[in-house]
């Protein structure tokens, strides 16, 4: 069992910036696939972002050159830096991983999923 637990959401203005954290239980996570999600009310589910174990990352369109993802093996942590954010960008975030995901937007790549973060953005 994988425990994630992700922090960092909150309200913040268009134009703004977040950095999200994702923090690991497990002692192999260094080794493990990272990715990004988010949902809102009414909407499906979205990628984000995934990150492999030597950090090479993906990203969904509509996030590149505004979203980074990260990582720091050493504290089992997998970052989501937003940047130039948008009142769609409106959402609870989700990090999942596991040991046989892979850095992809399927989610069913993913076995383990945090409780999720909110990120409000206001206009």
């Amino acid at each position: 069992q994988v425990q994630l637990v992700e922090s960092g959401g909150g309200l913040v203005q268009a134009g703004g910036s977040l950095r999200l954290s994702c923090a690991a239980s497990d002692r192999d996570f260094s080794y493990y696939a990272v990715g990004w999600f988010r949902g809102a009310p009414g909407k499906e589910r979205e990628f984000v972002a995934a990150i492999n174990w030597s950090g090479g990352s993906t990203y969904a369109d509509s996030m590149k050159g505004r979203f980074t993802i990260s990582r720091d093996n050493a504290k089992n942590t997998t970052y989501l830096q937003m940047t130039t954010l948008k009142p769609e960008d409106t959402a609870v975030y989700y990090c999942a991983s596991g040991p046989r995901s892979r850095a992809t937007g399927d989610f069913r790549e993913y076995d383990f999923w945090g409780q999720g973060t909110q990120v409000t953005v206001s206009s």
